[in-house]
């Protein structure tokens, strides 16, 4: 970089929102666009192969490496919070898994404050991003950038084992968990384009990264956003270990993630007063909100032995991964272009429950998210996380300097309704497991064990075998009042030129993973920007389990 250079529009990170919004606003050839990543190139053979997913989330090079403090209510276990540190974000990083959220999830936002934000003005959003191979529907895209898949469509017995177990328990088949049905079992979906992983990267940078209106600024790390009286003016960034100040024409767009974007804010003044002070920062507006809100999905895994030899755990040789992955180089197919979890469900936890609000993945094997077996044999594991908890926490700058990582606070699990949410997750879980369609396959369970049985008991298994599902959200909330930090518009509250566009803006976590919405979002907060919103699906229904208020089922 030479002199002073000055873009319309600068965003901050590249990842499941950034890549989008970058991509949209240099459409138009008359604005200049700076897309500033902190990593570097996802061009990596881990990154592109879906089956090898818990390798770029563990890898150093890749995640930023965040964790959390000792969490109370798990023991004082300290929590990895994987974040993706590469182009594409964390959506170079993530599960793949496709997942919208429920339709009421939306409209409980708008109830929450985030006027606009129904799911009647997200669905074409949605519908935008997705290009789907399977469904086609009035509540499904096919033109989209981002490709849409089955993985291997379900060729293992065990997937259509586990949803006919679930219809014999009493629950519904969805034939589209993301369409007018969430609630059921049925097929799930990943972000996978013909055997490769289709991030944000791979689906809206690369076919337009020769744009002459777009800079992509890779291994450069965001300092601060600079402000002249309460405007966002300019960033400061570190490249090759110098200082560089890029300055803003119009507008900075910070989508850094959930714990990215409250951070450069609180480490740019923007923040609690008392907090920024307590940090040594000096505050240019006082916004309690900023990094309150934390919310996250945690989920374990109900681990059995498979009676049948069938599983993935017969997959884990050196020998056979090199063959996988030699089928997937040359072919992008075979068991290295699926990330296994083709088969899914989304229940509700007790009767009164409007929406789903526990979700599962199925694998047919016993593998941790390393890559590495569980246990010597055949086994299989079923992902259940309770998906709408109440417990909140926060990110908090303790220093000036970004290099610094913020305090990380979940509270995971401080609220009794979180707590009896995962009680009911075992105990529904055992059910299904024990219907007639599992029996051929189901062995031995491995965790939690059978003798697991009271409240205290899976209370204290949970604690101690809970993960964190890498959700985070809710940090910069869309709303008003004084919790709330970005308004409908998603400009930042009491500040001029800057808007905050990715998933802290979540005023309540979604039914779900987060990448679609998030996803959904940018395409939305895009068009925003460019005041040219497309109009809302007024025609669609929603459907809602006519026994809700009193059955669990």
């Amino acid at each position: 970089m030479v002199g002073t250079p000055s873009y319309d529009y600068i965003v901050i990170g590249s990842g499941s929102a950034g890549a989008i919004v970058a991509a949209r606003l240099s459409e138009d050839k008359s604005v200049s666009v700076l897309l500033i990543e902190a990593g570097g190139s996802d061009k990596n053979i881990f990154i592109k192969m879906p089956t090898a997913l818990g390798i770029p989330m563990n890898t150093k090079k890749f995640n930023w490496g965040f964790k959390s403090e000792p969490e109370r209510f798990l023991n004082d276990r300290i929590m990895n919070c994987p974040r993706g540190r590469v182009l594409g974000g964390s959506s170079s990083i993530n599960g793949m898994v496709y997942v919208r959220g429920n339709p009421f999830d939306f409209d409980e936002w708008e109830m929450l404050g985030a006027n606009g934000w129904n799911f009647k003005n997200c669905l074409p959003y949605f519908k935008r991003v997705e290009n789907h191979k399977i469904k086609n529907s009035m509540y499904t895209g096919n033109e989209g950038a981002v490709s849409i898949s089955g993985g291997n469509n379900m060729k293992n017995p065990l997937y259509n084992a586990f949803i006919d177990a679930a219809i014999e328990a009493g629950y519904e088949k969805t034939e589209d968990y993301n369409g007018y049905q969430q609630e059921g079992f049925g097929q799930k979906f990943m972000n996978v384009d013909s055997g490769v992983r289709a991030s944000t990267s791979h689906s809206y940078l690369n076919p337009i990264k020769q744009r002459k209106n777009l800079t992509i600024l890779s291994k450069s790390l965001v300092k601060k956003i600079i402000f002249n009286n309460k405007k966002a003016s300019s960033v400061e960034l570190i490249r090759n270990n110098k200082n560089y100040s890029i300055y803003s024409n119009k507008e900075i767009i910070l989508s850094a993630g959930s714990i990215g974007s409250p951070h450069i804010l609180q480490v740019s003044g923007v923040g609690c007063r008392k907090k920024l002070k307590s940090a040594g920062i000096q505050v240019i507006h006082d916004l309690p909100g900023v990094g309150e809100n934390l919310q996250d999905h945690l989920e374990f895994n109900f681990q059995y032995q498979c009676k049948q030899p069938i599983t993935l755990n017969s997959q884990i040789s050196l020998f056979k991964k090199m063959k996988i992955g030699i089928e997937w180089i040359i072919t992008k197919k075979g068991l290295g272009a699926s990330n296994h979890f083709e088969a899914c469900g989304f229940i509700r936890s007790k009767a009164g429950v409007k929406w789903p609000d526990i979700q599962y993945h199925f694998l047919p094997g016993a593998i941790t998210y390393d890559g590495t077996v569980a246990f010597a044999g055949h086994g299989f594991q079923v992902h259940v996380g309770y998906n709408k908890p109440t417990s909140r926490g926060s990110i908090t700058a303790t220093s000036s300097d970004i290099r610094v990582h913020p305090k990380i606070q979940f509270n995971y699990l401080s609220t009794e309704s979180d707590r009896a949410g995962f009680r009911a997750s075992v105990r529904l879980t055992r059910e299904i497991m024990q219907q007639k369609s599992m029996k051929p396959f189901l062995g031995h369970a491995i965790q939690p064990s059978d003798n697991i049985q009271s409240d205290d008991e899976i209370d204290e298994f949970i604690k101690n075998s809970v993960d964190s599902a890498y959700h985070p959200c809710g940090t910069c909330k869309i709303g008003k009042g004084n919790n709330a930090v970005v308004d409908e518009n998603l400009k930042v509250h009491g500040i001029n030129g800057l808007r905050v566009i990715d998933s802290s803006v979540f005023p309540s976590i979604p039914n779900g993973n987060l990448n679609a919405p998030t996803m959904m979002l940018a395409e939305r907060g895009a068009d925003i920007i460019k005041n040219k919103l497309l109009n809302p699906d007024k025609k669609v229904n929603i459907y809602l389990n006519k026994n809700w208020q009193n059955s669990q089922k």
